[in-house]
């Protein structure tokens, strides 16, 4: 079965106009966070299969292709306000599965803290750890480039997203610190098993990078890792069925505990 997301929405917040998607049905629904840069296209290969499993809510932040321009920087209380109201309008009923890649997984780590009793499970794809913020801003470049390689897009359609969105992980890294802990939820940790270049990142900076991903596993005691062995930066696209099988398990957990 090909992949076809489902047609875009538009929704009038109190701070511009947000793009989305909204398909599938069932409890708990499944809230999709974007890496800097990326549009709803980015999680194409989970479609339609992820629709299947349950409701799912995708949307572009501030910045992205169907949403306004950031009238605010885009802090992490920021977003989540608009993301808050996004799901009110829908009427998505608690608690969520945060689905997270890159980026998004700061934006879910806060949600997660802020808003404890809202979450059901979280999984989280080669997601950016508070500590990876310096290696985030050095890499910025090749993050483009990946970017445009992986979505077949000009690099000029995410560079002005992904500049302003590292600009903010300094504040956002901030608010994760002052929140209450992270709950104690299903959680899985897809990290990608391939291994940059030297040319691109150290290799102390990938084993740094890969310790922290250990360390966002460990955020749960019910925190589990799973290394996508054929991908990097990007499961979801590289290997959609990994995702997809780690997201179904989680379910599973969810729903046996309830």
């Amino acid at each position: 079965m090909s992949a076809v997301l489902p047609g875009i929405r538009a929704l009038q917040t109190r701070s511009g106009r947000l793009g989305y998607m909204l398909s599938g049905a069932g409890d708990p629904p499944i809230v999709l966070f974007s890496g800097a840069g990326m549009s709803l296209q980015g999680w194409e290969p989970l479609y339609p299969r992820i629709e299947q499993l349950s409701t799912v809510l995708g949307w572009n932040r501030f910045g992205m292709q169907g949403s306004d321009a950031p009238g605010d920087r885009q802090t992490g209380t920021v977003v989540l306000a608009s993301l808050r109201e996004l799901l009110g309008y829908n009427g998505l009923q608690a608690p969520y599965v945060l689905v997270a890649h890159s980026l998004g997984g700061l934006f879910a780590n806060l949600y997660a803290r802020l808003y404890p009793e809202q979450v059901a499970a979280v999984l989280l794809l080669e997601a950016t750890h508070p500590a990876d913020q310096e290696v985030l801003k050095k890499h910025e470049s090749e993050l483009v480039k990946s970017l445009g390689r992986m979505l077949t897009l000009p690099e000029a359609f995410f560079e002005p997203n992904v500049h302003a969105e590292l600009g903010c992980v300094d504040e956002i890294v901030r608010e994760i610190a002052s929140a209450g802990p992270f709950p104690d939820v299903p959680l899985r940790v897809v990290t990608g098993g391939l291994t940059p270049r030297a040319s691109l990142m150290s290799p102390a900076t990938v084993a740094a990078r890969r310790a922290n991903q250990q360390e966002l596993a460990r955020l749960s005691p019910r925190g589990e890792q799973v290394i996508a062995h054929k991908s990097g930066h990007f499961p979801q696209l590289s290997e959609p069925e990994v995702v997809l099988e780690v997201l179904e398990q989680l379910l599973s957990e969810v729903k046996a505990s309830v």
